[in-house]
């Protein structure tokens, strides 16, 4: 068995950058794909133009480069965080035991 006494911050800000940055994209997509979906159908029954679909699409595109970018970043610092709250735990009890072969 090995215990896992120090976790870096700065390496589990990195991970949790990147993985929530990998879900954030994901769920802007699933974003993307609603509200483009919502905002044609919202303009099949108006008359005044297009600017229902455009804004769907806005909406749609904007998710794409928004929620990657907050989830990274939010994923990133509460990891960072979770990072330094473990070590000062470990330090009081001895961290974690892992068995690895």
């Amino acid at each position: 068995m090995a215990i896992v006494r120090r976790v870096g911050p700065g390496s589990a800000f990195k991970v949790g950058l990147v993985l929530y940055a990998l879900m954030g994209l994901v769920l802007g997509i699933c974003m993307a794909l609603i509200s483009m979906v919502a905002g044609s159908l919202g303009s099949m029954g108006q008359t005044g133009g297009p600017s229902a679909k455009l804004f769907g699409f806005g909406m749609g595109f904007g998710a794409i480069i928004f929620f990657p970018l907050i989830y990274g970043l939010i994923g990133g610092i509460f990891a960072a965080i979770g990072a330094a709250i473990y070590n000062l735990v470990a330090g009081w009890v001895g961290g974690l035991e892992v068995d690895i072969s």
